[in-house]
């Protein structure tokens, strides 16, 4: 059997890393025991400008930030006839937000992935969140090393509970090593010795420990408080040794220079197991409740310290059965009392010891190690075979939409999912917003729907000038920009109107819809760009299935088609068929509306180029199995590639509308898988792997980064989603998502 691991390794001086060498370690001497044939071999996670020298087991490591290195390396671990792979997964070691550029690997592994949790949540971040759903998804099997991490799991990241295995983090044998423990060091003569340990920074609480030192002090003069490790790496990159220098400062003033050691070192294995054999009482006084597990205080506990700790979670149920004892957090009065409590009852004190001691050995890495090798050996045997991924659509819920919009009209922007007042409003948003609420309303007949599409219906009567053309900009105050017109700002409107004249849900909207429709019908002539004539063809479209007799209209909406396929054939070349020298934003809405023309019409030419024209676009998104949009931070020209990043809902939008224009227009329903994979880009079919939408929020995020999810959830995005989410719905029963 052939197992490789992802993580941290030595001689990067981390916890994680740590952990990796003696499971690492505990592996192969199971396997040895077992006499079980196994080849192990370490990929290592580099952090950013770090070069280590590694031991021969670490076959190639992947610098963090580098998205390529971790597809290189799922290609890697599938072409090395490798059987499972182990990754340690702790969100600060892997690139992208909350470590998200490890899904780039998980998703091309081909075998059976076991990953081990070192952090689990309670209230993770949207990213967080995401992230760890998607490992847990891609794992066969999920380690956890706390039984609250498992109901956490199952109820806060949907992890089925069959997936979740329970081991203990290893400890080092000390009854194994016992003899090889050096003696205690000669500054801890005559002394009792209370030790914490570990990378040191303000969240270890450490001060905690100071303060309750006087009080112990004055009662026990003999007492030494040992602080073993050094500043945590990354805190020493961005803030030096502050904090260290600020409980040196603090010891100063309360004059216990005699009673408190720094020991700034990084301790090998042998060394931190003879300090704690050493040791009296261990203290972990962390300040944060939200920790699933900590290495620390499971050697502590193995090393047969009598442990005192603040109730974090791991060490509320490692200390558990009298194994230790527990004051609240800062609380340095009630630990002040314990420790005095314990030096003058020394038979509680050796009773901790003991229990500890003895608990110790039930997690010792040889035992570890042998429950890893079985979940490898079950997980070999079984027929593995991936689930694909089943994106459960949440139900469709206006809720973000209602907080955007006021008595003016929609709000462009968001902070967050707070709306942002300082950017105002938008006809182009507004538009959307009534084509939404119209064809939410047309499903849903919830009456919430009427007051809106009445609320952005009277921003666009506002905006529409005495020639029939439109502003665009309004701010918060209610002042119209001034030279804001704009082809795409009209022809959304336009497209907006036409579709209230086909959908109004009372005589009066439909009215006042058909009248600023007609007044409008005069700026077609005036439009340059396709995205107009694309946005206008919506519009005639619309109206014409209403009034199917109006020639007029018809002849219209054939005029601005033959204009933009006259684009297209401008440009069109062996290597390029699009209608511009570039692709940039909205781009499905050009195919789609020359579907619509041909639905209309019956030309053939405007089929041709709406079928070529996609053709070209699926083959610049949809390199993948996946949705991959041109990102709006470097467009795509005919003599240059895109970019990925900047990916926004508004463009898988017009990908769905494209499909559904086509199906309609054609009857080819060999595109609904299409159409259903442009859906799922909002839930995670998408370049950074996870959901774009925001389950707690209802709201959409503005879109996809290099690195993370933009959490900006503005007017344009929500719409596009929820749009998506209408136009999609009709067609989920027809394909597996």
């Amino acid at each position: 059997m052939k197992v490789i691991c992802l993580g941290n390794y030595p001689p990067r001086q981390c916890g994680i890393a740590t952990f990796t060498e003696n499971l690492i370690n505990s592996i192969l001497n199971a396997a040895e025991l077992q006499s079980t044939k196994l080849d192990l071999e370490v990929i290592a996670m580099n952090d950013p400008n770090q070069d280590y020298q590694y031991p021969s087991i670490v076959s190639r490591f992947i610098p963090e930030k580098n998205k390529q290195a971790y597809l290189d390396t799922a290609d890697y671990i599938n072409q090395s006839g490798a059987d499972v792979c182990l990754v340690q997964h702790e969100y600060g070691i892997f690139g992208g937000e909350s470590g998200l550029l490890l899904l780039a690997l998980l998703q091309k592994v081909e075998i059976p992935i076991v990953t081990t949790l070192h952090t689990v949540l309670q209230k993770p971040s949207f990213h967080q969140r995401e992230v760890l759903k998607k490992i847990a998804f891609y794992s066969a099997k999920v380690v956890v090393m706390n039984g609250l991490a498992i109901e956490f799991l199952v109820n806060i990241f949907s992890v089925p509970r069959e997936k979740i295995v329970r081991i203990q983090h290893g400890v080092p044998d000390f009854v194994a090593l016992e003899e090889k423990l050096m003696p205690r060091p000669a500054l801890w003569t005559n002394r009792k010795v209370m030790l914490t340990f570990g990378l040191i920074g303000r969240s270890k609480g450490i001060e905690t420990v100071i303060r309750a030192l006087p009080e112990i002090v004055a009662k026990h003069p003999d007492i030494l408080y040992v602080v073993l490790g050094k500043t945590h790496p990354s805190i020493v990159r961005f803030a030096g040794e502050e904090y260290r220098e600020f409980l040196m400062e603090l010891i100063k003033q309360l004059h216990l220079e005699d009673h408190v050691v720094f020991m700034n070192q990084y301790a090998s294995e042998l060394e931190l197991m003879s300090y704690l054999r050493q040791t009296d009482i261990y203290v972990t006084p962390y300040l944060n409740k939200a920790q699933i597990t900590s290495g620390t205080l499971s050697y502590a506990v193995s090393g047969g310290c009598a442990v005192i700790s603040t109730p974090y979670w791991h060490a509320e149920e490692l200390l558990a059965e009298g194994r230790g004892k527990l004051f609240d957090f800062q609380d340095y009065k009630r630990l002040a009392a314990i420790v005095d409590e314990l030096l003058v009852d020394t038979s509680e004190l050796i009773s901790l010891q003991q229990k500890a001691y003895s608990y110790g050995k039930t997690i010792a890495w040889p035992i570890i190690g042998k429950e890893y090798l079985a979940q490898f050996q079950q997980l070999k045997e079984a027929d593995f075979n991936r689930t694909p991924v089943n994106y459960e659509i949440p139900d469709f819920d206006i809720s973000h939409l209602i907080r955007m919009s006021d008595s003016t009209g929609i709000l462009q922007h968001a902070r967050s999912c707070i709306p942002y007042f300082k950017t105002g409003y938008c006809l182009d948003d507004n538009a959307r917003a009534l084509i939404l609420s119209l064809a939410a309303w047309n499903k849903t007949k919830d009456l919430k729907l009427i007051e809106l599409m009445s609320v952005y219906l009277s921003y666009i009567v506002f905006m529409q000038q005495k020639d029939g053309s439109f502003k665009n900009y309004l701010t918060y105050e209610r002042t119209a920009f001034v030279d804001d017109l704009s082809d795409d700002a009209f022809g959304r409107a336009f497209w907006a109107l036409g579709y209230l004249v086909r959908y109004a849900p009372n005589d009066s909207m439909f009215q006042l819809g058909h009248e600023m429709f007609s007044y409008s019908v005069n700026q077609l002539d005036l439009l340059r760009y396709a995205r107009g004539f694309a946005n206008g063809i919506f519009g005639l479209y619309h109206y014409i299935k209403r009034f199917p007799d109006q020639e007029r209209y018809q002849i219209l909406l054939e005029k601005l088609a033959d204009r933009l396929c006259d684009q297209y054939f401008k440009f069109k070349n062996e290597k390029w068929c699009w209608f511009e020298e570039l692709i940039t934003y909205d781009n499905g809405l050009l195919p789609a509306s020359l579907y619509n023309a041909y639905e209309i019409s019956g030309k053939e030419k405007f089929l041709q180029v709406a079928e070529e024209s996609r053709l070209f676009l699926e083959s610049k998104c949809f390199r993948n199995d996946w949705l991959s949009l041109v990102g709006n931070r470097k467009w795509l020209r005919m003599d240059s590639n895109f970019d990925l990043f900047a990916q926004q809902p508004v463009d898988a939008l017009a990908m769905v509308i494209m499909y559904d224009s086509a199906i309609r227009a054609t009857n080819n329903n060999s595109l609904i898988n299409k159409l259903t994979k442009s859906f799922n880009w909002f839930y995670g079919a998408n370049d950074l792997d996870i959901s774009v939408y925001d389950i707690k929020s209802k709201g959409c995020n503005d879109g996809i980064e290099e690195f993370n999810i933009n959490r900006n959830q503005g007017a344009e995005s929500m719409i596009s989603y929820l749009l998506s989410h209408i136009i999609a719905e009709s067609y989920l029963s027809k394909t597996s998502l």
